[in-house]
């Protein structure tokens, strides 16, 4: 093989290996995205409350699973891979939930609420990815802040179980996302210290 098409293929290789290994920050990039389309479902009303609930159960899981793969402060290839799957297959599952015709009322009182709520879950992703992309966080700190989302994820997916969200629960998914927030907040004052 000449220089210049060995070159090429060596390029090309490159290029190819990088788009599929996914880093610990483009992972919490990727749940900012998914709890985006939800929102997106809710307020266009192709996901009722019921829908975005067992879609919030899936992004608990997801994010189960980085808490667990980031204990010890790295993902393996194989952690990697599977948690890449489990994200593809609850996309797939956005997607499939907002064009199965099924309509939510986005201006329903639970709706409100259950917006209200996801929006604060990508406002808290948003954050902890800042806080790897500035260094403030360590990859161990990252993994037990997506514990903490999987706890509000999973309380919302909860309190979204009948497709009804009531003022009580949506007061214990506040608490929850408040003590979450104040996590964050320290895990990244305190930076790599933690």
């Amino acid at each position: 093989m000449s220089t210049p098409k060995l070159l090429a293929t060596l390029i090309a290789a490159t290029l190819a290996g990088g788009a599929f290994a996914q880093t610990i920050q483009q992972d919490v990039q990727r749940d900012v995205n998914q709890q985006k389309r939800i929102e997106q479902g809710l307020q266009s009303g192709s996901l009722n409350v019921k829908e975005a609930g067992k879609l919030e159960a899936q992004e608990a899981k997801i994010d189960r699973m980085e808490k667990r793969d980031l204990k010890d402060g790295k993902m393996t290839p194989a952690e990697q891979a599977r948690l890449t799957a489990e994200q593809n297959k609850v996309s797939r599952e956005i997607y499939q939930d907002k064009h199965n015709g099924v309509r939510g009322n986005p201006n329903s009182v639970s709706s409100k609420r259950m917006q209200a709520d996801v929006q604060r879950n990508i406002n808290q992703e948003q954050r902890i990815d800042n806080g790897i992309k500035d260094g403030q966080l360590t990859n161990r700190q990252v993994g037990r802040l997506e514990g903490g989302q999987a706890h509000v994820d999973q309380k919302e997916a909860n309190a979204a179980a009948n497709g009804h969200i009531s003022r009580g629960e949506q007061r214990g998914i506040q608490h929850a996302e408040n003590k979450q927030s104040a996590r964050i907040h320290r895990d990244r004052v305190n930076g790599s210290k933690g």
